[in-house]
Formats: structure tokens, C-alpha cells, sequence
């Protein structure tokens, strides 16, 4: 299973978010693109990049920060955040990124989902980001009629290789992830399921592992402390 630790980027600065509140942020470096080296450098195999301010407004708000991340590191990347083109898509990809994530035009242009899947397979991944078990759009602020567990069945359809899926309500809160949802996400199809939200302990990690996910993606607990990446990298 991949380890991927989390950059969230808002005003150019690496923060977290409580339950994707943009009024409850921490601040945790000015340079995200130190912050990327020093998962680097503690072995990180892949990193899990997202523009909050993109995700939000649907513009892409920090394209040369994270240009600066692909850049200053040899290690795949993954991001996601307000990518609604296939213009945006390519300049991604070509700016070195591994793989792009779609969230809300996913959901709300099943066209533009189909067209960038056709071009780039497996280069495109899907956000789920749930509530209650409804999906959530426009950087979580709406919630949406439809269910997750439909959505994924409808993504394999189109040949959606990778989903993000994220609990909201875990996010940020270091309780542990909503394993029931992940487990039914996960057997529901055979898309790449990657966890995200709430994972805070090595148990937590553990347990996900004996899942068969794909991936799980760490933020505030590594941010925090209260989880070492370096003590559960070796063995995942």
C-alpha cells in the first residue's frame, strides 16, 4: 500500500484544514516545496498534491508553487484542486506531474470526464470526497443528491483506474478513517481505492493495508506528530 503524505496548498502556503473548513486552517510552511523535499527525503514513494483556493473557486490559484514542487522533486506526484479542462490537465502532465485528480467537473461534466479518461487512462484519477455517504463538490462547501457508492460504479463504467476517497467528516479530526465505507468502496469495484481522512496511528495504517487499498493518504497526523512517517514507511 502507498504511503502518500499530504501538501495542501492555500495562498501559496502549506496548511491544513479542519473537516475542509476554510475557516479553521493552520499554517504549517510558507514553501511547500520545502515541505516536499522533507517528505522526500524521509523516503516518501509518491505525494498527494492539492490547491485548496483551486478546488474551491475552480481556477487553478497555485500553478507556479506547485510547478516548484514537480520541480524540486524526483518522486511522483499526484493533484488535484480546481482542474476543469483538458487544457489544465495537460499543463500538469507536462509540467511533470504523474497524475491528475478531478473532483466536482468529474461529477458535474460527465463529458469532460470521459474526454480527459480517453486521453490520458490512467494518468486521471477521481476525487470522492463524502458526507454522510453523498458526494461533496466546489471544495466541499455543497453537498450533493448522489451517493458514493453509485458514483464509483458509474466511474468503473467509464474506466476510471484510481479514486481519492475522502470522508469528510474524518478529515483532520485524527479519529481513525471510516473504515465500513472504505471496505464497501473497495469491494464494490475493481478501481484503485485511496484513503483519505482520519488516518492518525500505525494501527490505523495497518488495518487499511489489511483492506487491499491501493494507497492512503496522511496530513494532519503527520503534521502534528501524533504519527511518524518514518516508523510505518518500511513496512506498507
Amino acid at each position: 500500500m502507498i504511503l502518500f503524505p499530504a501538501i495542501d496548498i492555500r495562498n501559496g502556503k502549506c496548511v491544513r484544514l479542519i473537516q475542509g473548513d476554510y475557516e479553521q486552517e493552520n499554517v504549517y510552511s510558507d514553501s511547500p516545496a520545502d515541505m516536499a523535499k522533507q517528505w522526500e527525503k524521509q523516503q516518501a514513494d509518491y505525494l498527494h498534491i492539492v490547491d485548496l483556493d483551486g478546488a474551491k473557486t475552480g481556477t487553478a490559484a497555485n500553478t507556479e508553487t506547485i510547478r516548484d514542487i514537480v520541480q524540486t522533486v524526483r518522486i511522483p506526484v499526484q493533484i488535484g484542486g480546481g482542474i476543469r479542462s483538458i487544457d489544465m490537465i495537460k499543463a500538469y502532465l507536462s509540467a511533470g506531474a504523474d497524475r491528475v485528480i478531478l473532483g466536482t467537473a468529474a461529477i458535474s461534466d460527465k463529458a469532460f470526464l470521459k474526454e480527459a479518461v480517453a486521453q490520458y487512462g490512467e494518468k486521471i484519477a477521481v476525487s470522492i470526497d463524502a458526507r454522510h455517504g453523498y458526494v461533496a463538490i466546489d471544495g466541499w462547501t455543497e453537498t450533493s443528491d448522489i451517493e458514493a457508492a453509485d458514483l464509483v460504479q458509474e466511474l468503473e463504467a467509464i474506466g476510471v483506474h484510481t479514486i481519492i476517497y475522502t470522508d469528510i467528516l474524518k478529515d483532520g479530526m485524527l479519529k481513525g478513517p471510516n473504515f465500513a465505507e472504505l471496505d464497501a468502496i473497495n469491494r464494490a469495484s475493481a478501481i484503485r481505492v485511496i484513503a483519505s481522512g482520519g488516518v492518525s496511528s500505525k494501527d490505523d495504517v495497518d488495518r487499511l493495508k489489511s483492506m487491499n487499498l491501493y494507497g492512503a493518504i496522511i496530513g494532519k497526523a503527520l503534521y502534528d506528530g501524533t504519527l511518524s512517517f518514518q516508523t510505518i514507511q518500511g513496512e506498507t
